[in-house]
């Protein structure tokens, strides 16, 4: 049996990738049961990354269809997150106490510049974005802006950090209208996954966009990192946590 790689190209599947997919439902199940196949599914070796993912039914390329935010995972994200702080004074000695990796403007812009920089999201407080946004075209890309619709642009550094070390996730639906969200790592127990999952579907729910038509979530697929998609059943709006 042979699968396709993401350059195009085809590749023989493993006896492990066989046996993976002959496990996948063939119809969408419950958030629960999705987390438990995506578990049982898993054949890597290294704890995988768990992500879900909405095709929701938005035009991204309309101003007023646009999704974006943060949401706080219950049970983390599994992942180790480097904090930089664009900060000074109190505000540089609040971040560093509450366990920021990198602190200080002016050190995070000799790094940028130099183009050795090493984090995975970036807060800043307000006085300090007329000097980090000369370098939006650098941090941009890379998701590292600081945003204040994010809450990565705020007087209230410690509390942002303290956010995002413990499990603060960023959503964003793509050109295609598809929003993939981190929920955590195999190693998770399935309610646990569930749980994360709950709180990222609530969300997306919430901020469904008002010029939004039509039926807003087509349809949500789950996987791990290497693992098959499995597709969870978009009717479910609660306990997520319940198997049937």
């Amino acid at each position: 049996m042979l699968a396709t790689t993401t350059k195009g190209h085809m590749m023989k599947k493993t006896k492990n990738q066989i046996a993976a997919a002959a496990k996948v439902p063939a119809e969408p199940v419950s958030p629960m049961k999705a987390m438990a196949a995506v578990k049982e599914c898993s054949t890597a070796k290294f704890d995988e990354s768990v992500e879900v993912h909405f095709r929701l039914g938005i035009d991204t390329r309309q101003a007023d269809q646009q999704l974006r935010g943060t949401v706080s995972l219950p049970n983390g994200s599994g992942k180790t997150v480097r904090v930089a702080v664009f900060a000074e004074g109190d505000a540089a000695r609040a971040a560093e106490a509450a366990g920021a990796d990198i602190v200080g403007t002016d050190v995070l812009i000799a790094q940028i510049e130099s183009g050795k920089f090493d984090f995975d999201a970036a807060v800043a407080t307000p006085d300090q974005m007329g000097k980090v946004g000369r370098f939006g075209k650098i941090l941009g890309p890379r998701g590292l802006m600081p945003n204040p619709k994010l809450g990565t642009v705020t007087t209230d550094v410690a509390k942002a950090v303290k956010e995002l070390k413990g499990g603060r996730v960023e959503y964003r639906a793509d050109r295609y209208g598809i929003a993939h969200v981190l929920i955590g790592k195999v190693s998770f127990d399935a309610d646990k996954l569930a749980e994360n999952y709950g709180a990222v579907y609530d969300e997306v729910i919430r901020m469904k966009p008002a010029a939004a038509k039509g039926k807003y979530v087509k349809s949500i697929v789950v996987s791990s990192t290497m693992g098959p998609g499995i597709q969870v059943d978009p009717y479910i709006t609660r306990n997520y946590t319940v198997a049937e």
